[in-house]
């Protein structure tokens, strides 16, 4: 019999068999080794070609030959050293035999068949097949071994799949090469090998070198990029381990690898589903499974990477093999209550996974199926509950999970509106990701929602009205009945017979192909006409069905309505993300024509104004998709109807989108055009509300095209000043506006054309009457605006407009005798004034006052530039000989300075006359000697009007004149905590503005805009944490250093907890850097040591005012981020807060620190707060004891207190001391009132107070108890016998001393 070839450990194995050994006598090894390093080059390439002719030209198991078995193993040895050609004809010669052979152990096994296999000569065949089969496997598995350890050291690069074609044959090509390979030993593993290894288990030492070897290759993460490769070792993997039971060994070899190295998942995952679907074997990947189900899941804490590769794992299972794994999700589910987010986010994935391919057949009898409905059911109300996980990373991978199934269309009807109403509860999640998740998860339910295109709630309710009309016709006796709020709960249920009852769903599907509302033709026309005929769906069932699926439409659609406030909030978040989406959300809502969409993009113009480049470009984008069109004439309607409903703040926003719009082209020549035909009612059934529309927007492009105003300058006069302005006042306004965005060339030919007339025109605006009140001052102001910026000598008409305005309040009196009449003193003529025309005089007088100032001070720059581009020029050279003559002569006598003195001192005087009037007694402003009563004003004017506007006046003062206002800063932020809304509005818009502009110090009254932050009406307390955000950007962020301020204030004032927690939790959450963060720990423990209560009874104040303070600090310091450095402050700060730890509340604040930094610390730091924690639960435990024996202590002494005034016989006084010091040995205070003269209720309560303080005392715990309950519980733990312990009759001893030596002294002075 032939020796056997026995796999060895490893090649040299081969050449090292112990010949004393009866084991390995009768194996296949290496004689006569050759060393072919030694070979010159055309020697080995002989004795190459030599071995290859052998191993053709011979029987397929010549290898097994003594001489061809050790030339073979000499080349396979000195492998590396071959020449590219060597290598090539061997491996090509080791390759074709083993094909070649596969083939005739397949015919080997038919003649054995028909044969005895016990015969010598088929036995031996047998063995020869065998012993070349492992020798030409071993060998080629050591050259793809071999190779590939010398590419990784030499880096050599990656030939690509393309350039192989272009490689000649016989050209070493070694990726090409090693996909062979492994392709060959992957096929000889699927072929039958149970004839050559004798049972269908094969050779142990075989399977395990060729296994060990496959996962040492799944480890190079180049190797697996190449497909074949990849592909054949997935199939070396999956044969072993399902064909050929290597489950054990494999499973812990995949786990091994999964928990190292992250690019393996997919591969694995392929390589199990592969064998599954191979073999019809499930074996290894249900190993799989039970051995993550079984791993202990604080392991998974530990190993994060490892938890996150198994986590995708399993999702990539479940995707390729969902019908087995959902037989064994039971064994993962445990985990769901494990720490590791990472796993129970895979968990979530593969549940979304088995959901949606899992139960999709529908063959098999009807109790597996209803058993498959349960199951499902059960997947789903997991992934409900797990949008309450603890993680937020959790609850935003299951909300991505839903938007998933709702994608695949696998969410039922019955379960849509819970799964809606859980997002739209997210959306207020305090985690970014989550909120993120949960919008994206409400616009993917609206995009594939399954009532319809239209969900207006109108639409929605009129058409249900009338097929519950349909229905109680064809069911008038009888309510609909097994609807859980109208709707099933799914669409598939089992009935109690075990039956799936599926008729919902396919009624509703062959009646409503498209959506709900599109099953019912013209809805609106229905609504109107609610009388007309209902279409006919089918029968009883099917108009119950439908009904049951409007009625779920209907709450889908008010679910989504209701998020509306929140996307409001939302689209204020400092979060660009929340922006975005919600962005996204409220545009997918328009599309659906959910109501109040419209209405809140409204509210996203003023986003424009963001310095984030995100959210600007997601509301550029957003306007373009909803107002611009192809069509110009209803993108001219959509930009006009905006600007009619706009109010100011939002005309501000879309001027500014408008203007970048028509720079970049969006905004085309044909859309200005249809504006001007809406403007110049070319457009049929155009109203004066939308010409001044379109005018408005014309004005808003002409600031970055002020060309597009010239064209219809005509017709701005006419119509904008014409007939239409009396029937649209604002026309009027909107066309000032144009006047004063007119370019240099049109506002002169505008003078030369229509100059008189136009001038005419305004000033007949603005002194007429012909205007109401609340428009007349906004045109006023900007007609006297155009005429100082196209008029070329304005103060002169200016100076009529103020004459005529005041001879209108004085009507019949002239100017000299009005002045006379106020010199003489005579009231007549002031009291007869009326006060609307007073107050447009005044308003006039201001404003050509405010204009005339602007425009000097614009007339000082263009003479100051006209004088450096002179001096420029000069200095070029450019100007004649003579000037720089004049000029130098000009520098010596100092006239150059002295006309820069000139203008200068003009600029002052014109200042000083007109806000001045020209000397101090006539201050037109005032504001130096009347700032007083200004401020009287401000806060006892009985009207809320009155009050608003003269805070807005104190902003502007505080500009103009900053060192008059600065003593005042006080009664400024006074305002905001005025009663009426308007006022503290105006106080934190006036705040707000000084601040951020550096016009006011942020000074010690900053805690009254903090109160705003929790002001009642959600306006005010917006701007109050817009004006925070903003403040937190400046410099190294200022709110670092107020906190500690705004703390101790907010400490000392009125406020509810829950206020208070909440301003402080939002300026905290403003501190981003560690460092400020370490810092603010130790000035926020240094701030204890400034409140230093000394233990008192509870009804004293001052103990409950210190006690409040420490609650604050440990509630702010339980607020900030901790690092490792900053815990370490904490630690070492403990001195300065170990007096306030007898607080329960300071020390739920200092535990909730604690569990915080376990989350992060590392072992030695987690090992140092351990430590403190036990620290601070042993003081905490002290101080309270402390606290007992001092308030015991003092109840003693008043008790003693009262014996000092009652009169004692000599022979008592030994009894009455006997008595006290009884009393005080047995823990209680006796009554010692004599003849009713002492309170006996106050000794009785004081009674109570300590027998429950020692009782609670004696249990060793600390309660918080009612005042009615102190006498139970002293009273039960009494009964229970349990006895004080040793410190707390340590406590009383030291009392018991005291009060006994002052009974005596008090009693012998009363015997004396």
């Amino acid at each position: 019999m032939a020796p056997l070839f026995v796999f060895p450990p490893n090649l040299r194995a081969l050449e090292n068999q112990d010949e004393d050994d009866e084991h390995q006598l009768n194996r296949l090894s290496v004689q006569n080794p050759i060393d072919v390093a030694s070979f010159r080059l055309s020697e080995l390439e002989e004795f190459v070609k030599g071995v290859a002719f052998d191993l053709s030209d011979k029987e397929l198991f010549c290898i097994e030959e003594q001489d061809v078995l050790d030339r073979v193993y000499s080349l396979v040895r000195g492998f590396s050293g071959l020449t590219p050609s060597c290598k090539f004809i061997l491996v090509e010669s080791l390759r074709s035999n083993l094909s070649v052979l596969l083939p005739n152990v397949d015919s080997l096994v038919r003649v054995s068949q028909g044969r005895d296999d016990d015969e010598p000569p088929m036995l031996d065949r047998i063995n020869s097949h065998r012993n070349a089969f492992k020798i030409y496997t071993f060998f080629l598995l050591h050259i793809i071994l071999t190779e590939e350890s010398n590419n990784v050291s030499s880096n050599n690069p990656k030939v690509t799949a393309s350039s192989r074609k272009k490689q000649p044959v016989n050209m070493w090509n070694w990726e090409l090469q090693r996909g062979r390979m492994l392709n060959l030993i992957a096929n000889s593993l699927e072929i039958n090998l149970a004839l050559l290894f004798g049972s269908a288990d094969l050779d142990e030492n075989y399977l395990s070198f060729i296994v060990k070897n496959a996962f040492s290759m799944f480890e190079n993460a180049l190797l697996l990029k190449d497909s074949e490769t990849r592909d054949a070792l997935c199939r070396i993997i999956g044969a072993c381990a399902t064909k050929y039971h290597y489950t054990e060994q494999s499973s812990a070899s995949i786990m091994h690898l999964l928990h190292k190295y992250d690019f393996v998942v997919t591969h694995m995952a392929d390589a199990v589903a592969l064998a599954e679907k191979k073999y019809a074997d499930g074996t290894l990947a249900t190993s799989l499974i039970r051995e993550i189900g079984r791993t202990n899941p604080k392991a998974y804490l530990k190993d994060t990477a490892g938890a996150e590769n198994v986590g995708r794992f399993l999702v990539e299972l479940a995707d390729r093999l969902p019908k087995l794994m959902s037989t064994n999700i039971g064994l993962l589910v445990p985990h769901f209550g494990g720490e590791s987010y990472k796993i129970r986010n895979a968990l979530a994935g593969v549940l979304g996974k088995l959901v949606a391919k899992a139960f999709k057949d529908v063959e098999g009898e009807v109790s597996s199926k209803c058993v498959r409905l349960r199951t499902k059911q059960a997947m789903l109300e997991i992934l409900l509950e797990r949008c309450r996980d603890v993680s937020a990373y959790t609850r935003s991978r299951v909300l991505q999970v839903w938007a998933e199934l709702c994608e695949e269309h696998s969410v039922s009807i019955g379960l849509w509106n819970e799964v809606a109403a859980v997002a739209a509860g997210r959306l207020e999640d305090k985690s970014a990701i989550v909120r993120k998740s949960a919008l994206n998860l409400l616009i993917m339910m609206l995009q594939h929602n399954p009532f319809g295109p239209q969900l207006r709630i109108s639409s929605f309710e009129a058409t249900l009205e009338q097929y519950k009309k349909k229905l109680n016709e064809l069911e008038p006796d009888k309510l609909s009945e097994g609807m859980k709020d109208g709707v099933p709960f799914d669409n598939d249920t089992c009935n109690d017979e075990g039956e799936v009852d599926n008729t919902n769903a396919e009624e509703v599907a062959n009646h409503q192909p498209e959506s709900l509302t599109d099953s019912v033709p013209n809805v609106d026309q229905e609504i109107s006409h609610k009388d007309s005929s209902v279409p006919d769906v089918g029968n009883l069932e099917q108009t119950r069905a439908l009904v049951a699926s409007l009625e779920a439409g209907l709450k889908f659609s008010k679910c989504v309505s209701g998020t509306m406030p929140t996307l409001l909030q939302l689209m204020a978040s400092s979060s660009a993300t929340d922006v975005e989406n919600t962005i996204l959300l409220l545009m997918r809502c328009r599309q659906f024509q959910i109501d109040g969409a419209e209405a809140c993009l409204r509210k996203m113009l003023p986003l424009v104004f963001s310095q984030d480049k995100s959210i600007y470009e997601a509301v550029e984008n957003a306007f373009v998709t909803i107002y611009i069109s192809k069509n110009s004439v209803e993108t001219a309607k959509n930009l006009l109807n905006l600007a009619i409903d706009s109010n100011v703040g939002d005309q501000a926003a879309l001027e500014f989108i408008v203007g970048a719009l028509v720079s970049k082209g969006d905004i085309s020549s044909s859309v200005i055009s249809a504006l001007w035909d809406f403007f110049c009612f070319n457009v049929n059934g155009t109203t004066a509300e939308q010409s001044r529309g379109a005018l408005a927007i014309l004005c808003m492009a002409a600031k970055s095209s002020t060309s597009i105003l010239g064209s219809h300058l005509q017709d701005v006069i006419d119509i904008g000043f014409g007939r239409w302005a009396k029937v649209e006042p604002l026309l009027a306004r909107t066309a000032c506006i144009a006047i004063q965005r007119l370019s240099n060339e049109d506002k002169k030919k505008l003078l030369l054309n229509n100059g008189s007339r136009i001038f005419g025109i305004l000033e007949s605006l603005i002194t007429s009457s012909g205007l109401p009140d609340n428009i007349w001052y906004a045109a006023a102001d900007k007609a006297i605006g155009a005429v100082y910026m196209i008029h070329p000598t304005p103060e002169t008409l200016a100076a009529d407009l103020v004459k005529k305005s005041l001879s209108s309040v004085f009507e019949g009196s002239g100017g000299e005798a009005l002045q006379n009449d106020i010199d003489s003193g005579n009231s007549r003529v002031l009291s007869t004034v009326q006060v609307t025309k007073l107050s447009r005089f005044l308003f006039v007088t201001s404003h050509v006052a405010m204009n005339q100032l602007v425009y000097i001070e614009s007339c000082i720059r263009k003479i100051q530039k006209q004088k450096s581009r002179k001096e420029k020029m000069d200095a070029e050279g450019t100007g004649n000989a003579e000037a720089q003559k004049d000029n130098s002569i000009n520098a010596e006598l100092g006239l150059a300075a002295s006309e820069d003195a000139v203008i200068d001192a003009l600029a002052e005087k014109t200042e000083k006359e007109i806000v001045s009037g020209g000397s101090s007694e006539k201050n037109l402003i005032g504001a130096d000697a009347n700032l007083q009563l200004l401020f009287t004003v401000v806060e006892n004017a009985p009207s809320e009007i009155v009050r608003s506007n003269c805070t807005i006046a104190l902003g502007d003062l505080a500009v103009r004149f900053p060192n008059l206002l600065e003593p005042w800063t006080e009664n400024m932020y006074a305002r905001l905590r005025d009663p009426s809304v308007s006022v503290r509005k105006n106080a934190v818009l006036v705040l707000s503005h000084l601040i951020l502009n550096d016009m006011m110090k942020v000074k010690g009254y900053i805690n009254e805009m903090a109160v705003c932050v929790e002001d009642h009406d959600e306006r005010i307390a917006n701007l109050a944490k817009l004006f925070f955000h903003e403040l937190s950007k400046k410099g190294s962020n200022p709110i670092y250093n107020l906190l500690p301020d705004i703390l101790g204030k907010l400490s000392t004032q009125d406020l509810q907890k829950e206020s208070f927690c909440n301003i402080m939790q939002f300026l905290i959450g403003s501190i981003k850097k560690d460092k400020q963060m370490e810092s603010l720990v130790e000035k926020l423990c240094n701030r204890f040591s400034g409140v230093t209560g000394i233990f008192r009874l509870q009804q004293d104040s001052s103990f409950a005012a210190d006690a409040r303070q420490w609650e604050h600090i440990s509630y702010c310091l339980s607020q900030l981020q901790f690092t490792e450095k900053g815990m370490k402050k904490l630690i070492e700060s403990f001195k300065t807060y170990e007096h306030a730890l007898s607080e329960d509340t300071v020390m739920d604040h200092f535990r909730n620190i604690i569990s915080k930094a376990k989350k992060f610390a590392k072992p030695e730091l987690k090992a140092c707060i351990e430590e403190f924690e036990e620290k601070l639960n042993k003081f905490h435990m002290d101080k309270k004891e402390q606290e007992v024996t001092a308030r015991n202590a003092e109840i003693h002494r008043q008790k003693i207190g009262n014996i000092e005034g009652f009169p004692m016989a000599g022979n008592d006084g030994e009894s009455v001391e006997s008595d006290v010091i009884e009393g005080v040995r047995d823990g209680e205070v006796i009554n010692t009132s004599m003849e009713g003269e002492t309170d006996s209720s106050d000794d009785e309560s004081a009674s109570q107070i300590v027998e429950s303080e020692e009782s609670s005392g004696a249990s060793g715990e600390v309660t918080e108890q009612e005042e009615g309950e102190a006498e139970v519980q002293s009273k039960r733990t009494k009964k229970k016998g349990i006895s004080q312990s040793g410190v707390k009759k340590g406590h009383v001893k030291d009392i018991k001393c005291d009060l006994s030596t002052t009974t005596r002294r008090n009693i012998r002075s009363k015997k004396r």
